[in-house]
C-alpha cells in the first residue's frame, strides 16, 4: 500500500511538473457599466462623466455609483498597456475626496487644459491623477497608467 502511494505520488509529480500553467496572471473580466451609468445619472447631483469613443482595447473593469456616500461614482479599466485608470466623482468636500481617489497623491504646479477643462496633476507612491474641480463635484482620473492615458482618459469623458 505504501508503494502504491509512492508512485501515485510520482505520477502526479511528473504531470504537475509537465503540465503548463501560468497562475501569475489571473484574466480580469470586462464589466459592462451601461446600466449603472444610467442609474447614476439620473440620482446623481452632478453631470455623470463616462468615455466615449475609446478603443476597444479600453477594458472596463469595475463600476460603483454609492447616492448614500456623497453620489460616488467609479469607474475602472485597464488601458491597452494593462496599467488601471479610474474615474471617480463625487459631491465630497475636494479636501477629503481627492485624497482618497488619487491614494494620497500629491498636488503639483502642473496642470493641463483638456476638453476646455483645467486639470491639476496629481503625483504619487501608488497612482497619479487629473483633477478637476467644477460643476458641483469633482472628477478625479487616477491610476498606474502613464499621464498621456489619464489625460486620454479626461479626453474621452462626456457627461450626457
Amino acid at each position: 500500500m505504501v508503494w502504491s502511494l509512492v508512485v501515485i505520488a510520482l505520477v502526479a509529480g511528473v504531470i504537475y511538473i509537465f503540465v503548463p500553467h501560468d497562475e501569475s496572471k489571473t484574466p480580469v473580466e470586462r464589466v459592462d457599466y451601461r446600466v449603472e451609468l444610467l442609474t447614476a445619472r439620473r440620482a446623481a447631483a452632478y453631470p455623470v462623466a463616462a468615455p466615449e469613443g475609446l478603443s476597444k482595447e479600453w477594458k472596463p473593469t469595475s463600476v460603483r455609483f454609492n447616492g448614500a456616500e456623497h453620489d460616488s461614482w467609479h469607474l475602472g479599466f485597464l488601458d491597452p498597456d494593462g496599467e488601471y485608470v479610474a474615474v471617480k466623482q463625487s459631491t465630497d468636500k475636494p479636501a477629503k475626496f481627492i485624497p482618497r481617489a488619487t491614494k494620497e497623491a500629491r498636488k503639483t504646479a502642473a496642470t493641463e487644459e483638456i476638453e476646455g477643462r483645467t486639470w491639476q496633476r496629481y503625483r504619487g507612491a501608488t497612482y497619479d491623477a487629473l483633477v478637476s474641480t467644477e460643476k458641483g463635484a469633482t472628477t478625479v482620473v487616477a491610476g498606474t497608467a502613464s499621464f498621456g492615458q489619464l489625460a486620454k482618459m479626461a479626453e474621452s469623458l462626456k457627461t450626457a
